[in-house]
């Protein structure tokens, strides 16, 4: 397997991490029996705004969904560099293989089999594809 198809296939995977975890907005399932009440109905002023919890674990979600597209996109550019390119952004490639080890890490501490399972693969790709690079320049 070439960088190329790598970077090109953990963007995809990015991808579909992305949508699988904006289409599960907002995270909590009536059916799951979670009471969210204290989550939404206690309000605590932070420098001048009042917010609850509920509003942190929603924005944060939203965040992880925006990182995730970001994230996609440069594996994407990444796949599109030609071999002699490749060299000047190695600390990028590695920088973000380094992110989905640790976003493996903490699905595997925190979450559950989807998340583990893609961010475990994306991983395996962006680390070959950054090593394969590596090896080329």
């Amino acid at each position: 397997m070439t960088s190329r198809m790598l970077y090109r296939t953990a963007a995809v995977l990015i991808l579909l991490l992305d949508a699988g975890h904006s289409v599960g907005f907002p995270w909590s399932d009536p059916k799951w029996g979670v009471d969210t009440t204290a989550m939404t109905s206690t309000h605590f002023q932070i420098l001048g705004f009042s917010r609850t919890y509920w509003d942190f674990y929603r924005g944060f979600g939203l965040i992880e969904s925006v990182f995730l597209l970001l994230a996609a996109i440069l594996a994407w550019q990444l796949g599109g560099l030609p071999p002699q390119a490749s060299g000047l952004l190695r600390l990028t490639a590695w920088a973000l293989a380094a992110c989905f080890l640790a976003i493996t890490v903490l699905s595997w501490a925190l979450f559950f089999t989807i998340p583990i399972v893609f961010s475990a693969l994306i991983t395996i790709c962006l680390m070959s594809a950054a090593w394969l690079s590596t090896r080329a320049a």
